[in-house]
């Protein structure tokens, strides 16, 4: 079974992966070619071929980019080189490589699927319904197949994110602190500043990541002033896992109505840093927000709070500190429930299925 992966790639001229939903389709792509013959379809700066493992990858340069949007490309090229498969595997729905792709699919009885990873662009589907075009919608939470409104049909099947169990794994040799983490784009949907107003006295917060919005940046670092707050802006793969490994746990505090009063009713699709901390044995604290609490078991794997409620933050971090026994075993259930739900082995598994089951 030959699969084909096509994701609007942002691969840069040095062949770095710009996003999560590149990650996503990359990562998924290459644990499945150790399955099947696998290839991954993207857009660069240059035409370009490469394998990671088993997984082939081919990169289209000069595409056009609809409407002027990096997000959006599209190539004839591109759409040629998926003729030889028996399965497209489309990342985000509502950009036109992945509508032509449908139709290409359907009009040479090629088996069609589509994930929406959260972004999108100007597309066919504007104007007419693509739905079902596709074979198969294939979510990554449940929450993306509720707001989807696909809830109870067989043609939609959730089969999560994943991450690396072997990168993001614990060790015994890293001592625990008694930090907070968090990691993620500094923006106001990700609730940092709820994390910081909520802060324990005495308690040291690390924040990896790149701040996107000065205004927001600005007063955090105001509110920041004479607490024990890091910021990180450019870690390293080794120093992000150094940084889940030692953590006290791993915050994702993200809201629906940001502290400047503006609203987003998708602030996340998953929670992947959620999952990168918990596979290295930490504890987790996420609010009530979206897919979080299918990743995190309250009181099992770690908390859920209510969003923008700093007291409930600041409650959950002490008492993680002063219960280091109580949060060592929320870390190893934590552990246990990514390698059994969230590895990418099992998330291929269940591609694999529904593949096969949708129609």
């Amino acid at each position: 079974m030959q699969i084909v992966h096509t994701v609007p790639a942002l691969f840069s001229a040095d062949g770095g992966i710009l996003g999560g939903a590149e990650r996503y389709a990359m990562e998924l792509a290459r644990h499945m070619a150790d399955r099947t013959p696998t290839t991954l379809i993207s857009f660069g700066d240059n035409d370009r071929e490469e394998t990671v493992g088993r997984l082939r990858i081919k990169i289209f340069g000069g595409a056009w980019h609809v409407r002027g949007l990096l997000s959006n490309p599209f190539s004839w090229r591109a759409l040629a080189a998926m003729r030889g498969a028996d399965i497209i595997h489309c990342h985000q729905r509502h950009i036109l490589t992945s509508s032509m792709s449908a139709l290409l699919g359907r009009l040479t009885g090629k088996r069609i699927f589509v994930s929406d990873l959260g972004g999108g662009g100007w597309d066919i589907s504007r104007y007419v319904s693509t739905e079902r075009w596709f074979h198969g919608h294939l979510h990554i939470s449940e929450y993306s197949r509720r707001i989807s409104k696909q809830e109870g049909v067989p043609w939609a099947r959730v089969i999560m994110g994943g991450v690396d169990v072997e990168k993001f794994s614990p060790d015994r040799v890293v001592p625990r602190t008694s930090a907070a983490l968090f990691v993620g784009r500094i923006l106001p949907h990700k609730g940092v500043d709820d994390l910081v107003q909520g802060l324990p006295e005495g308690m040291r917060l690390n924040i990896v990541g790149q701040p996107y919005n000065p205004r927001f940046f600005q007063d955090l670092q105001k509110m920041a002033a004479g607490k024990d707050v890091v910021f990180y802006h450019d870690s390293t793969d080794l120093e992000l896992v150094q940084a889940y490994r030692s953590a006290l746990c791993v915050v994702l505090p993200s809201v629906y109505r940001t502290m400047y009063g503006d609203t987003t009713s998708i602030p996340e699709l998953l929670g992947q840093t959620l999952l990168e901390g918990m596979a290295c044995g930490t504890p987790a604290i996420c609010t009530d927000v979206a897919s979080m609490p299918e990743v995190v078991e309250n009181e099992v794997t770690g908390f859920v709070v209510p969003p923008n409620h700093p007291e409930a933050l600041g409650g959950k971090l002490a008492w993680l500190r002063d219960h280091p026994d109580e949060a060592a075993a929320m870390g190893r259930a934590a552990r246990k429930r990514v390698v059994e739900l969230f590895s990418w082995p099992a998330v291929v598994d269940r591609c694999l299925k529904a593949y096969q089951e949708c129609k």
